[in-house]
């Protein structure tokens, strides 16, 4: 994946608590979830932690691709796309473990490897 626009860094750093992570089942239909225990690891991996997935997990585990939707405290939206992989071991679930807060359990951790990005309707990257 190329750079990281930094437009879409500086958002992640100024975004609101809760995200909407999506996926889809082997029939294509979507499941999405609010979550806030996520982190940017590096400019093309982002961490989930898997506190409560259930439909998410199966997703997963079944080859869904995925999507981080995102709204900065100035309203403005950004989508994340692209393949997921879980861990349940490793250095990714030992980062997670870091900051997902330890009253919950932090199963695992889903990583999405992004490779679209946008800003509302605009494609950029």
């Amino acid at each position: 994946m190329n750079k990281l626009p930094e437009i879409v860094s500086e958002a992640w750093q100024n975004k609101q608590d809760a995200i909407v992570f999506s996926t889809v089942n082997a029939d294509g239909t979507p499941n999405s979830i609010y979550v806030t225990c996520v982190s940017m690891y590096n400019e093309t991996q982002v961490l989930v932690a898997n506190n409560f997935f259930s439909k998410t997990l199966e997703n997963i585990q079944a080859g869904s691709k995925g999507s981080i939707l995102f709204i900065t405290k100035e309203d403005k939206s950004f989508q994340l796309k692209g393949m997921l992989s879980y861990f349940t071991e490793g250095e990714l679930f030992d980062d997670m473990k870091k900051w997902n807060p330890t009253r919950l359990p932090g199963h695992g951790v889903a990583v999405l490897e992004i490779q679209e990005v946008f800003a509302g309707a605009q494609k950029l990257l």
